[in-house]
């Protein structure tokens, strides 16, 4: 969706299925519907708290994953076709997720122009993020050195509903000053009235972690390289 906006990723499509055939012409399209399996959820919820709001509905009147049937849909924006693969930006999709169908997005069938945002209507306004110029060089390193999706991650927890400590892995510092978790990395940020500021990003490892050989995430020469630069 729009709030994953920098989320790239690629389908791969089995081989010897005639599946080459049946992508004839979807590259002409700018977007693409993409339905597949909720893969990681093991059972389903009535009810659910939505991530943006506080009100709880029902899983029908929702996007969450926890369907009677795990089935998803999401539109994403079309990059290229490779053979047998597919490279799509803007998803929500988690890595190995299995595509059960692709469509292509057509504006005049799919958008319909005086539709209402039924109960997301009554959220507030979303925040306003500013990444200052040192916290985007930082991201722009993370990016090119295999840190994915994290400027979007910033994006998607922080547009709406910030500083809810029970949904978010944050951590407050000061009165005005927190620390969101992605992974094995903190982000540093401030806030006033409805405009957050992001200042840095941190390491999570201790220098002392960072000297030993235990590495369960696979990703301490990253960490090494980042906090020495």
């Amino acid at each position: 969706g729009p709030l994953a906006q920098d989320n790239t990723g690629a389908i791969h499509l089995h081989p010897h299925q005639n599946y080459d055939q049946a992508l004839r012409a979807l590259d002409t399209f700018s977007h693409i519907w993409i339905i597949y399996h909720f893969h990681k959820n093991e059972n389903w919820k009535p009810i659910i708290t939505p991530p943006r709001g506080n009100q709880n509905v029902g899983v029908f009147a929702s996007r969450a994953p926890y369907r009677p049937n795990p089935i998803g849909i999401t539109c994403a924006r079309l990059i290229r076709i490779d053979g047998l693969t597919i490279h799509i930006a803007g998803h929500d999709l988690l890595d190995g997720t299995p595509i059960l169908d692709i469509k292509p997005y057509i504006p005049y069938a799919d958008s319909i122009p005086h539709a209402n945002d039924g109960w997301t209507d009554t959220l507030d306004d979303p925040w306003t993020i500013h990444i200052t110029p040192h916290a985007q060089a930082q991201l722009d390193w993370l990016t090119q050195n295999g840190v994915p999706n994290i400027e979007s991650f910033i994006h998607q927890q922080l547009t709406t509903d910030p500083l809810n400590q029970k949904k978010k892995r944050l951590t407050p510092l000061n009165k005005h000053e927190y620390q969101l978790a992605y992974r094995t990395w903190r982000i540093h940020f401030t806030t006033k009235e409805k405009q957050i500021t992001i200042n840095s990003i941190a390491s999570a490892y201790t220098e002392e972690e960072l000297a030993t050989k235990e590495d369960p995430h696979n990703d301490k020469q990253t960490h090494r390289t980042y906090v020495q630069k």
